[in-house]
């Protein structure tokens, strides 16, 4: 799989579109998504040419030492120096900031005529740092690795459908998918879990080693579709429960992995107190475990193509405003569906079968729910789910 090198095929083109009546546009997600290149791609559409007039900006980054130093401390006189001349203010990295909430707010409601852009790769951090002081000033954008939905858009239906399965082995960041070789897409990999993965947790939260933080990854990343005990997890991992729940705390909000918990109407035979855990890419999952062999000499297929629907389905809606609450469905006596939707009022079951043959019953769910729609995903029509 390889693309063009200006490859940029993102949900949010124009940018400016989304400040609405805000004055701060708030880009969060995963480092090496492609954050920086968006606002870069963005800025560059700003330069005038012979029928767009010429729009003022500066672009600064929260790593350096002066930026740090005038935006950390909310002096307006120092500020207004700071931005003179621009119209639009944008921080890249800027959750290295402290106190940027407070300076941002400070600026933006003195100075009408400028707008601020703010990323970060951290949402823990810079969330809060700009979530009490930006309130009501701001609109908040999520960048994910790419999804189905942009791919589809930019390539058509047809070249995801024949790049599937490098899709399950080697995710979506966009420098992997820019790899022209198996051997560099396995490079890029290796060097975003040792080099990037991590850093936020280790550098923000203090964690003394990352060890115990990969032994728990490759833990999740075994038990992907399965439900997982934070007992279980403390056990092998020889910690305590409450270390193992804020490191699992931790990675959710590093953009690592995400949770989906159990669904209930309170019934004595459903499981609801466990959980499942995906990853937000599943090249990442991937490399933590130091599998990316094709599918046709894997075990764990299933998997694979479980946590490709449920990240790609939270994509989507998350770029085309689905509001939704998602759980997976299980008894006691071990019967199971894979994704449950909850929205518009109404009940959505899917079953997720990377062979189209797959015998798969709805029965048990639909004795309990018999209002509930019903839907089998599998390679045949996965891309009306999510893309």
């Amino acid at each position: 799989m390889s693309v063009a090198a200006d490859f940029v095929p993102r949900i949010y083109t124009n940018l400016g579109n989304y400040f609405g009546g805000r004055k701060v546009l708030v880009l969060y997600g995963p480092r090496r998504v492609g954050k920086t290149t968006l606002v870069r791609h963005f800025l560059k559409s700003l330069k005038g040419g012979q029928k767009r007039r010429f729009y003022p900006y500066k672009y600064v980054s929260g790593d350096e030492l002066e930026v740090q130093e005038v935006l950390s401390r909310p002096v307006l006189e120092n500020l207004i120096e700071f931005c003179e001349g621009a119209k639009l203010l944008v921080v890249d990295e800027a959750q290295r900031i402290p106190n940027i909430g407070w300076s941002i707010k400070l600026l933006v409601d003195s100075e009408k005529d400028i707008h601020v852009i703010l990323t970060g790769s951290s949402s823990f951090n810079l969330a809060g740092q700009v979530g009490e002081p930006l309130t009501g000033r701001k609109f908040t954008l999520t960048l994910y690795p790419l999804s189905v939905l942009e791919l589809r858009r930019h390539f058509g239906a047809y070249w995801v459908k024949r790049n599937l399965e490098k899709l399950l082995v080697f995710g979506s960041y966009p420098e992997v998918l820019l790899a022209s070789s198996i051997s560099q897409k396995r490079r890029i990999l290796e060097d975003l879990v040792n080099s990037y993965l991590l850093k936020d947790i280790l550098e923000l939260e203090k964690v003394k080693s990352s060890n115990v933080l990969v032994q728990l990854l490759r833990l999740l990343a075994f038990q992907v579709g399965s439900e997982v005990s934070y007992n279980e997890l403390a056990s092998s991992l020889k910690i305590d429960v409450k270390t193992v729940a804020r490191y699992l705390d931790l990675l959710e909000q590093t953009f690592v992995i995400f949770r989906l918990y159990g669904y209930s109407r309170n019934l004595r035979k459903e499981i609801v107190k466990k959980q499942k855990y995906y990853f937000y890419d599943l090249g990442i999952r991937n490399a933590i475990i130091a599998n990316t062999n094709p599918t046709d000499i894997r075990n764990d297929v299933g998997a694979l193509w479980e946590n490709f629907l449920a990240v790609e389905r939270i994509k989507k809606q998350h770029y085309t405003s689905i509001y939704a609450n998602n759980y997976f469905w299980r008894t006691w006596d071990r019967r199971e569906i894979d994704w449950i939707e909850e929205r518009e009022g109404k009940l959505f079951a899917y079953e997720f079968k990377y062979s189209p043959e797959a015998k798969v019953s709805f029965t048990a769910f639909l004795e309990t729910y018999p209002e509930a729609k019903t839907k089998v995903i599998t390679p045949d029509n996965f891309l009306e789910f999510v893309g």
